[in-house]
């Protein structure tokens, strides 16, 4: 039996579509991901949510209101591991990588938001810590932010430096096509 690939969503979380989280890229990713989700499931492969819970009361993700439950495209079902966090690193705090090894993790595909926060911090780390780990470019998105120098910086360029960092030293960036292809397709009878 060959091991399994994990699919890790991070942040999907009610707050991520508000105005007040700022200007961001990638209008299609929701989309892409809930394919990605459809896909991982019909094949009954395993799936791990990621959700941020902030330690500041103004935050959009302090634990107990709207901001901090997931999108309803993507509530965990019963089976799937959901893991909780309060820093940008899904490992962090939490039972995740001893999680992924009692899986055998073949690897990891992540996505979701946002690219230079939760999705980069959690993907340094889990090429760091050995697993082969792919990041779906298109299934993220990142926020407009200033630069280290004060200059504003589009959601896309934090996106796309994002990717650069990770690319090739931490994971590898892919394709949606790309991760689909990483699973074995649906089962079909021999009749077929």
């Amino acid at each position: 039996m060959s091991k399994p690939i994990v699919l890790m969503i991070i942040d999907m979380q009610q707050g991520m579509s508000w105005p007040q989280a700022g200007e961001r890229n990638n209008p299609n990713a929701e989309h892409e991901i809930a394919e990605l989700l459809a896909h991982w499931r019909s094949i009954h492969a395993p799936i791990v949510h990621v959700r941020h819970l902030s330690n500041e009361p103004e935050s959009l993700f302090w634990p107990d209101q709207d901001g901090a439950l997931f999108q309803d495209a993507f509530q965990p079902l019963a089976d799937e591991k959901v893991i909780e966090k309060s820093v940008p690193d899904a490992f962090t705090f939490s039972d995740l990588e001893s999680w992924l090894r009692d899986q055998d993790t073949q690897a990891l595909v992540v996505v979701g938001v946002s690219t230079n926060n939760s999705v980069e911090s959690t993907a340094r780390s889990a090429g760091n810590l050995g697993f082969n780990t792919y990041v779906v470019g298109s299934a993220c998105f990142a926020f407009e932010k200033d630069d280290f120098f004060g200059l504003s910086r589009s959601a896309d360029e934090v996106h796309a430096m994002s990717l650069a960092n990770l690319h090739g030293e931490y994971a590898t960036v892919i394709t949606q096509d790309e991760a689909f292809a990483l699973l074995p397709q649906e089962h079909t009878s021999l009749s077929d």
